[in-house]
């Protein structure tokens, strides 16, 4: 592991400076490639257009003609927080702009049982609402089949999706038969913001339309429905997700944190902030990735996602608390069935490296891992060794179902089609992105799939590209160690690619225990004065002395209030 500083434009920290940017904040942004006060501009009014978004003035029409003619519509989501926050959206948002509560539905699958995207026996499933329309989200782009079989019962079939399409042996991208579909990662597509998450893609539709809809004379301008009502499932289903915050996703976000702020939120965003004993007063993105996010998540994980889209679509203060509260609970259960998992997963890495030196890339299977918890724990093997991970649990159609984690300079879904082609039939299914995928195989090709993964990591990454860097922002001068700084902090966004400020001091280590059994509770001396520091799932002493990289926290506790510095590791 090695620390390493940010680069930051002297110019653009002074200019920003110039523009009233708090001095700290100056440095961090210029680091992450702010260049002039415009950029933190996050008003509405600087979102991408809706018609720069390839498909979207279809999808306007064709919504807006089933709405008039009172059309049934049913939305097919998906099991994580993202898919949860795109279905919410869509309902909420389709019965503000005209269509009835009656004639709007959805289904969502079971992990275990249906697996992923528009599947025949999803279909099947919707069929049982009688819909006219199908609206998937956060899915679809790859469900040639299901789309197929949709539109052979008569259905119209709208895809709102952000995956990347399925392509063929020779590489062509293959698209399903729907009768529209809005995807920026489609080729027909030059809309500005690829990584925008499914969620994000759902609003746009529907900004799409209001626009239609009030063109066509429904409402006017003045009397058009405030559809800014939805950006806190935005914001949530945006981080949750883990895309690429870039400009437009960091607008939406910080949109969505400012209502929530202002105590304007569904019931459901407002019970699971009480269930995680958040205050939303002060919500951050921190809160949605780590706290809201993994609850709606663990119902996909172990249970069935219908409790979570529930809660999002209520507007029973009551029972969005009731169903927040079960969420809390089977969280508490996705975090035991996690633990027992990483148990077990260590035992296996024992075995798999007797010397203690990882292979380039990994891939584990144990018949007694649960399937909707591989990506946990592949992502938590991935953190540990910094080795593309994947994790396989025998799912209930007797296939291997894995869950994979990567690295930077490794393309996880670009290796598994590489493995498809050399190994033909080997994966049953594949897909996913550059850092996260999945895969299906049978049992029996798990040693071969493990083989022929390693082999291509060996040729892809370079021995540099298999020692972890933890980029800093470098020394923190000691007057911005101030509870006031560090909320200033944490009311940015800061998400995937654009990291949360991580800092680098020389420090010396005063006393160190462990707390809670899995936590190195510390104190240091930095810059002359005596801190606080923790190092969150380290049981391991530190040395005495060195290089530590570390975010700042607020910690409070019976009423006294705190900086405290949280451990990313150390150099010694």
């Amino acid at each position: 592991m090695q620390i390493t500083t940010r680069d930051v434009p002297p110019r653009t920290v002074w200019a920003l400076e110039q523009a009233g940017v708090h001095p700290l904040l100056a440095r961090l942004f210029a680091a992450r490639g702010i260049r002039s006060a415009e950029d933190l501009d996050d008003s509405l009014a600087k979102l991408l257009p809706p018609p720069a978004l390839h498909g979207t003035h279809d999808a306007a029409r064709l919504l807006a003609d089933a709405i008039q003619r009172s059309a049934r519509l049913c939305v097919v989501a998906d099991y994580d927080c993202d898919g949860a926050t795109a279905c919410a959206v869509a309902l909420r948002g389709l019965r503000m702009l005209g269509a009835a509560r009656e004639s709007t539905h959805y289904v969502v699958p079971d992990r275990a049982i249906h697996g992923y995207g528009l599947t025949p026996a999803i279909v099947d499933l919707a069929l049982q609402q009688r819909p006219d329309v199908l609206i998937t989200v956060d899915n679809g782009i790859a469900s040639l089949e299901g789309v197929a079989y949709a539109r052979s019962k008569g259905l119209q079939v709208l895809v709102t999706d952000h995956h990347l399409p399925a392509v063929d042996a020779q590489g062509q991208v293959l698209l399903p038969p729907a009768d529209v579909i809005v995807n920026p990662n489609q080729p027909a597509c030059g809309f500005g913001s690829k990584c925008i998450a499914g969620v994000g893609v759902m609003f746009y539709v529907l900004l799409a339309l209001r626009a239609e809809l009030r063109q066509r004379g429904v409402f006017s301008p003045e009397q058009q429905p405030r559809l800014d009502a939805l950006l806190d499932l935005v914001a949530l289903g945006t981080v949750a997700d883990v895309v690429k915050l870039d400009a437009n996703n960091r607008r939406l976000v910080a949109q969505g944190l400012k209502r929530i702020r202002a105590g304007k939120m569904q019931p459901g965003v407002a019970a699971l902030f009480a269930a995680a004993g958040r205050d939303p007063a002060r919500a951050s993105t921190f809160d949605f990735g780590f706290a809201l996010g993994p609850r709606l998540n663990a119902a996909g994980r172990l249970a069935d996602m219908t409790l979570g889209i529930e809660c999002l679509t209520t507007d029973d203060a009551a029972r969005a608390s009731e169903l927040a509260q079960r969420l809390d609970a089977i969280n508490r259960e996705r975090r035991d069935v996690e633990a027992g998992m990483r148990e077990q997963a260590e035992l296996r890495l024992d075995a798999l490296m007797p010397q203690g030196d990882p292979p380039p890339a990994l891939a584990l299977y144990d018949e007694t891992f649960h399937e909707g918890v591989v990506g946990i724990v592949a992502s938590r093997l991935k953190d540990r060794l910094h080795r593309p991970t994947f994790v396989f649990a025998r799912g209930q159609d007797g296939h291997l179902k894995g869950s994979g984690r990567s690295i930077p300079g490794f393309h996880l879904r670009d290796a598994l089609d590489l493995v498809s082609k050399r190994h033909p039939g080997l994966l049953k299914k594949f897909g996913g992105h550059a850092m996260a995928a999945g895969a299906t195989l049978d049992e029996a090709g798990i040693d071969a799939f493990d083989a022929a993964f390693r082999q291509v990591a060996a040729e892809w990454l370079a021995p540099a590209d298999l020692h972890r860097q933890v980029v800093t922002d470098g020394p923190l001068d000691a007057q911005w160690f101030d509870a006031e700084v560090v909320r200033t902090i944490e009311r940015e966004v800061w998400g995937s690619a654009f990291d949360a400020p991580t800092f680098a001091d020389e420090v010396e280590v005063l006393s160190q225990r462990l707390v809670g059994e899995k936590h190195l509770k510390l104190q240091v001396r930095h810059a002359g004065q005596v801190r606080d520091a923790i190092w969150f799932g380290r049981a391991e002493p530190v040395p005495t002395r060195g290089r530590m990289a570390y975010r700042l926290s607020v910690d409070e506790y019976q009423g006294r209030v705190r900086v405290q510095m949280v451990v990313e590791c150390m150099e010694g």
